[in-house]
C-alpha cells in the first residue's frame, strides 16, 4: 500500500492511499494516519486508488477521523471504487465519515 500526503489551500491534508487496505497493510496506514490525525483538522481521504477494504482498513478510517473529529476538525473520504463504496455503507463507516465522489464536493465539504 502506497500512501502519500499533500498540502491544499485552506489547511487540508490530502491523504492518497493506493492499493489493498487490508490487515496486512492497515499497521501501515495506521502509523502515518496517527500521526496526521495529531496534528491536522481537515483531512481528505482520497480513495480512488484502492482496490480493496476489509474491516482493519475500516479502524484505519475510522479511528483518526474520530481525533480528527473530537478536536473540531473534519476528515472526508473521497472517491471509492464500487466494492469499497459498498463495505463504507454496509458498515455504516459512510454515516460517521461523509463519502464524496467529486473533488470539489469532497473540498467543499471541508471549508
Amino acid at each position: 500500500m502506497a500512501i502519500t500526503t499533500e498540502e491544499l489551500a485552506g489547511g487540508i491534508t490530502r491523504v492518497i492511499l493506493e492499493g489493498r487496505l487490508d490487515v496486512e497493510n492497515s499497521p501501515a496506514v495506521d502509523s502515518s494516519m496517527k500521526v496526521i490525525a495529531g496534528g491536522r483538522n481537515l483531512v481528505l481521504v482520497d480513495l480512488r486508488n484502492v482496490s480493496f477494504l476489509g474491516s482493519m482498513g475500516l479502524r484505519s478510517l475510522v479511528a483518526p477521523a474520530l481525533v480528527i473529529r473530537g478536536r473540531g476538525g473534519k476528515m472526508v473520504l473521497l472517491g471509492p471504487n464500487e466494492m469499497v463504496a459498498k463495505v463504507l455503507k454496509v458498515s455504516g463507516v459512510e454515516n460517521m465519515i461523509p463519502v464524496h465522489h467529486e473533488l470539489q464536493s469532497a473540498l467543499a465539504a471541508l471549508q
